[in-house]
């Protein structure tokens, strides 16, 4: 057991996991930033790519994200070119999103940025290792609704 055989508190293993996730943070802002892109802007691009057409409040929460924030970034991904909007068929007062071609082909490039980081931060671990941890994270997030991003790039 770590620390001289005692047995650890909730607490500490808090603290860790906290420190554990601000360590993938950072390599997976610096990987995508290697691409000119932020994690959450990178994450409503792609996801509108997987999900499209797709409604701001389902993206918002795909993401995980409070609307307002989402609302910021779709108005910028727009302005950039990245995503559009159309009205919906069903509901002339909705909207739905959508990626352009340069936000389809960015979304792949981002895609694989995203998928050599995490690469690059589990390789240390087994194959056993990352089922016992992805069991562990699925029992933690149990009370979390599941959605298209419950694949780990949402």
């Amino acid at each position: 057991m770590p620390d001289g055989g005692k047995r650890l508190t909730a607490a500490q293993v808090a603290d860790e996991f906290s420190r554990t996730a601000k360590v993938l943070v950072r390599h997976f802002n610096e990987r995508l930033g290697e691409h000119g892109v932020s994690t959450p802007r990178s994450r409503l691009v792609v996801e509108v790519a997987r999900s499209q057409p797709v409604r701001l409040t389902e993206l918002a929460l795909a993401v995980g994200i409070a609307q307002g924030t989402a609302s910021t970034l779709v108005d910028a991904l727009v302005r950039d070119g990245l995503l559009e909007r159309q009205a919906s068929t069903d509901d002339r007062r909705s909207v739905l999103l959508r990626v352009t071609a340069q936000g389809a082909a960015l979304a792949q490039d981002w895609t694989a940025g995203y998928e050599l980081a995490a690469e690059e931060l589990f390789r240390p671990l087994t194959s056993e290792q990352l089922s016992t941890l992805v069991d562990i994270l699925r029992v933690l997030g149990a009370d979390e609704p599941s959605g298209p991003a419950a694949d780990g790039r949402g």
